[in-house]
Formats: C-alpha cells, structure tokens, sequence
C-alpha cells in the first residue's frame, strides 16, 4: 500500500522505514498529528511535532534523552517510552518543509482511557504519575530544560489575563463580565502560590507537568499502568503541577467542554483515590511541607486553566481551537464553577 500524503516519503527514509507502509489516526491529541505506521509485522509510532506550541522540540529531545539515559542507569527495569533514533543517530527527522517528525515504539497489549470512571482507575492512574515521579527523584532538575517556559506559573498566568483584559474590546469583555469578576475573586491564590515559592515550601523536581488520564497507557490484562506517554512538558517544576493536573482533569464527571454546570461536582471518592494513587510511590519523598499543599494542588491547576481559557477568549481565541465563538468563554466558565467547587 502507497504511503499516505501526511507522511513525507524522505522522513521514513531518515528512519529506516520502507515506503510502503499503512498509516492511521491514532490517539485523541489536539497537539501533534500522531500516526500509526504498519509495514509487514513491524508497527511503530509517528508523530509530526507541532512546532508552534512547542517552539523548542531540540529542548524536547535533550530532556528525553537524559531521563532516558538516568532511567536506564538507576532504574533499568522501569519501561520509558524512548523515541527511535534516525538511521544516523539523530533524535529527530526533518523533512524538506521544516516539520519535525520521531518515531516512537508502539506498546502492545495497551490502552489508554479518556475519562476516569471508577477510583481503581484513578488510584492506578495516579500511582503511575507518582511511580515515574518518584524515579527522577534523584535527577536534578537542571539537568532539564523548559519546553515551554513558565508553563504553570500561576501568577505569570494571572498576569496574562490581566494584560488580555487590558486590551479586550468592549464586548469580549461585556460578555465576560461576572467570569472576569470570578477569576479576579480568586486572586489570593496567586499570593498563596507566590509565598509558597519565595518561601521554599516546594523544591523542584522533575515532573511531567500533563497528567491527564490518556496520558498514562494501561496494560490490557492487568490494568496497571504500562508506562508514562505525552512527555513533550517533561521538564522543572512543583509537585503541586502534576498532582493538581490529575485533580483537575479527574475528580469532576464531565470535562471542560461540559457547559451544563448543574453536572460539574466533586467525585469525593476519586479524589481520595488519586491522593491515595500519588502518595503510594511518592509519600517518603515528598516533605512535610510539600504534603501540607495537597489540598493547594487541584485549586491551583485548576485555577490555572480557567485564566487562560478566559485570556484566550479575551485575546480573541488565537491559542485553543474553538468550535464558536464563545468557546473559550464557556470553558472558563467551567473551570471557574469546579474551582468554587473545590475551594
């Protein structure tokens, strides 16, 4: 079968790949255009990098490379998805119109989820974050680059939104009136994140910074975690990034897509479970101090999207993909009803 147009026959040439191979659609990411590549028994991954959200994918790949290398040393039974070199050694092809593409293992026997249903999966989820966390515990940070620079910084966030209010027109901001109002009601938690930095409460680690559910591949026998996926935003940062992240995108039923608020609530039970999931590897490494921010972690992050959906929507949506035109609005909306939710 003839290669498909999305894939440059000079890219399967830099990776050794024969040009007659089948390729389809694989995954749910809105980030890169990820691809699964079937030539007689051998099935890899592609992916095509979206080089205008991550403007530094050699950041990217030094990153992998040294969690890769530190994994193999003091962890070597830990299964870490390494990218496949190109047939001279390269992490990455290049094809003739700039695009970065990588090659990736295809995991048998795997699954990923899009919304967690019960706390088995939440805990198991969480556990696999920690797991990974706890194993780049003795890596440190600076041997790491940012891939996008001040990516969870709350109060960086905060001032996004106040210089995309600063320049909104008059109807952006009009329509936004009562979320604009909200997000700056939950101004102290800026403060709170500020004082938590200055005074030291949270070192940083090495953390993946994206933990969504479908970042996590489960084993299709046992339903255990196989390995930690998406590690574009490995890099710096506060546990309170990771463990917030699956708060946020976890605990509440619906997504942030969900414009029925009545349906946003707490999933108490999956909240435990992925405190519970967290701490089972990472509960010895972890501080006091840093334990006492737990409850911060979910409001946090939570927080976090709620501005910059608001900012986005502000800006006149030039970041996130939108359906309408108040897209945006509506998942600010939501973030910022789970947030008093959590509060």
């Amino acid at each position: 079968m003839e290669v498909t147009p999305a894939v440059p026959p000079e890219v399967l040439a830099q990776f050794g790949l024969p040009h007659a191979v089948h390729a389809i659609p694989l995954g749910a990411g809105h980030i890169h255009t990820t691809l699964l590549l079937e030539a007689a028994t051998q099935r890899v991954v592609l992916q095509k990098m979206n080089t205008a959200v991550f403007q530094q994918p050699k950041a990217i790949a030094h990153n992998l490379q040294v969690v890769g290398a530190y994994l193999a040393q003091h962890h070597p039974d830990y299964f870490f998805l390494n990218p496949q070199p190109t047939t001279t050694g390269a992490a990455m092809a290049i094809d003739h119109a700039q695009g970065v593409w990588r090659l990736l293992p295809y995991v048998v026997n795997s699954y990923t989820l899009e919304e967690i249903e019960t706390a088995d999966q939440a805990y198991e989820a969480a556990r696999g974050f920690g797991l990974f966390a706890r194993n780049l515990a003795g890596l440190p940070p600076a041997a790491l680059q940012p891939t996008i620079p001040r990516f969870h910084d709350l109060a960086w966030r905060y001032q996004q939104f106040e210089t995309a209010l600063a320049t909104a027109t008059p109807e952006r901001i009009t329509r936004a009136k009562k979320e604009i109002a909200s997000a700056q009601a939950f101004q102290p938690l800026v403060h709170e994140y500020q004082q938590l930095i200055h005074a030291g409460a949270l070192p940083l680690r090495v953390t993946h910074n994206d933990t969504k559910i479908n970042n996590v591949l489960f084993d299709r026998t046992t339903h255990q975690v196989k390995c930690v996926i998406d590690l574009d935003t490995l890099m710096p940062g506060y546990f309170i990034y990771d463990l917030g992240d699956l708060v946020r995108t976890c605990v509440c039923p619906v997504s942030e897509e969900e414009t029925d608020l009545s349906k946003i609530r707490i999933r108490t039970e999956v909240q435990q479970a992925l405190i519970a999931g967290y701490l089972q590897p990472m509960s010895d490494v972890l501080s006091e101090d840093e334990k006492k921010q737990i409850p911060f972690a979910g409001k946090m992050m939570t927080y976090i999207m709620a501005l910059r959906f608001l900012a986005d929507h502000l800006n006149g949506n030039v970041y996130y993909k939108v359906k309408h035109p108040l897209h945006n609005l509506d998942r600010a909306r939501n973030q910022l009803h789970l947030l008093e939710k959590l509060m």
